[in-house]
């Protein structure tokens, strides 16, 4: 079995060997994360419609619909997590390389995955925005709407992110997001300015 630098490593190589067209439009990953019901699946929504409507080729990849495809049998151990957040970088890399900005929406619990995907990105490159979605536990359970985090709490539920399992949150996010503060809205535009003073997309001001 290989470990996670022998995967990169050989995921490099494949990424090296496939070269864009010179007139390939600049692709990047836009990674949101943060813990279940912290806003990524809203925000991932309404930033790819904003970018879609700029006339940028747009993909999303959320962590409930990967898993139900891309990962399906993987358990939530933490071996399976980072196998499963590796695939998503993975696949993220090979789209931005292409030109095809490409957000993910998942949990992605682990700092040292998330720098590994970060790694793939860049090797291809591409840059690789990290957007921390950071609310509140008392905001979370408030929105749990299937009651999950109570029954966590309760013990009910094992290997749950950010009760029975860590969540280790960016250090230093390149945009930090507090859902439980800011409005939809700011968000959204908070997310587009960043991209624009970095020169990944145009600015319409």
């Amino acid at each position: 079995m290989q470990n996670g630098s022998q995967q990169f490593s050989q995921q490099g190589s494949e990424l090296e060997s496939s070269t864009p067209h010179a007139s390939t439009p600049r692709g990047f990953t836009l990674w949101l994360t943060g813990m279940s019901g912290s806003g990524k699946s809203t925000l991932t929504e309404r930033v790819s419609r904003e970018l879609a409507l700029r006339g940028l080729g747009v993909e999303v990849l959320d962590g409930d619909v990967v898993r139900t495809h891309l990962s399906r049998g993987l358990s939530f151990s933490k071996e399976d997590r980072d196998i499963n957040v590796r695939r998503i970088g993975w696949v993220c890399s090979i789209l931005a390389r292409h030109g095809v900005v490409t957000l993910s929406a998942a949990i992605s619990p682990y700092a040292d995955v998330r720098h590994e995907c970060r790694l793939m990105t860049e090797a291809s490159g591409a840059a690789f925005v990290e957007v921390f979605c950071r609310a509140s536990l008392e905001t979370l359970i408030e929105r749990d709407v299937k009651g999950l985090y109570k029954k966590a709490l309760a013990g009910e539920i094992q290997n749950f992110t950010g009760v029975s399992d860590p969540y280790e949150a960016p250090q230093n996010p390149d945009v930090l997001i507090e859902s439980d503060r800011d409005s939809v809205e700011d968000s959204v535009q908070k997310i587009l300015t960043y991209l624009e003073e970095r020169q990944l997309i145009s600015s319409t001001r």
